[in-house]
């Protein structure tokens, strides 16, 4: 689903690509669009120190002529080193604990480890028939480290053409260049063995809980110097290659 092509362009990214406001995206290539909204609570942040924020977003993607887009497959992520996700103390869910389960499975089976939720739409089209549409909730969980990093695990459900449950692991790597100190990347699993096309999708991010009596949120940034900023790929069925660069103005307090 696009969920986790949102989670790209939005979740991925809340490490240190928290939009400031109410900020829109748009990114086109021939006759393909990405386009997406986003914005975070509070907006003004600490020059020096993390603080804590929730996030949303939406995003879809569409075309000028107003056919189906191709599929999209991959997604990768370079972000503000200004951001971080933070997991003291948060619970861990394993990409085996929500192996085919429904939402409401999955949820009930890990629910101290959901850090965010969303709702994603895809169209599956099978020769000579009409689309299907396809919706599912999302659920973003605190997964395990993956070589020292933190990671998180998207998990969505969905019934056609049968029913089966997708779950994503990725990995928020940290990184050392210039102004970005971290690296995500994901494949979009395959919707009705590849007849699926995500369309679009929204989520919000914003878990906060106490550990050992100190209050921890699941993202946090700060902004020493007015903005934020990412760089994003996009890759399709098709071989189009999208990036994009975003460039986002935060206000320093303090």
């Amino acid at each position: 689903m696009l969920a986790v092509a949102v989670a790209a362009a939005f979740v991925l990214v809340v490490a240190g690509n928290a939009l400031a406001g109410i900020v829109k995206v748009r990114i086109q290539a021939g006759n393909l669009l990405v386009i997406g909204e986003g914005g975070f609570t509070p907006s003004a942040l600490p020059r020096d120190v993390k603080a804590p924020i929730t996030i949303s977003g939406k995003g879809r993607i569409d075309t000028v002529d107003g056919e189906f887009p191709p599929i999209l497959k991959t997604i990768e992520f370079e972000f503000d080193k200004n951001g971080g996700v933070e997991t003291l103390g948060l619970p861990i869910c394993t990409t085996a604990q929500l192996q085919a389960t429904t939402v409401p499975a999955a949820r009930k089976r890990c629910p101290g480890a959901i850090v965010g939720k969303g709702f994603g739409r895809a169209v599956v089209v099978f020769p000579e028939q009409s689309p299907i549409p396809v919706s599912s909730p999302i659920t973003f969980f605190n997964g395990p480290k993956i070589k020292g990093d933190p990671s998180f695990i998207a998990h969505f459900y969905t019934t056609v053409p049968a029913p089966v449950a997708f779950v994503v692991p990725v990995r928020i790597e940290t990184i050392h260049n210039g102004r970005y100190g971290y690296h995500v990347e994901a494949e979009i699993p395959k919707i009705a063995g590849g007849s699926g096309i995500p369309l679009s999708g929204s989520i919000n991010v914003g878990r906060k809980w106490t550990y050992k009596g100190v209050k921890h949120s699941y993202i946090k940034a700060k902004c020493p110097d007015g903005r934020l900023q990412a760089i994003g790929r996009f890759g399709f069925k098709d071989g189009t290659l999208m990036k994009g660069s975003f460039i986002n103005p935060c206000q320093p307090k303090g």
